[in-house]
């Protein structure tokens, strides 16, 4: 029986010549990077607390967080 040996699965993430160093099976076992990049939609980036957005204020009397600007 061959025994599999225990991955570190931060230093994966971090160490490129460790990462390199695991087998082809080993690195594929691997869950995806927890930082890897994702799309966001343009209507998911509107909903983001200070998120730019192109739409006229509707909520409130000021439009952007820092520095306040009253909208128009």
């Amino acid at each position: 029986m061959k025994k599999t040996r225990q991955i570190d699965l931060g230093r994966a993430f971090r160490d490129e010549d460790y990462y390199l160093g695991l087998t082809e099976s080993e690195r594929a076992s691997l869950p995806a990077h927890p930082a890897e990049l994702i799309e966001v939609s343009e209507d998911d980036l509107r909903v983001v607390t200070g998120g730019i957005s192109t739409e006229a204020c509707t909520t409130s009397g000021y439009c952007s967080p820092c520095p306040r600007h009253q909208c128009l």
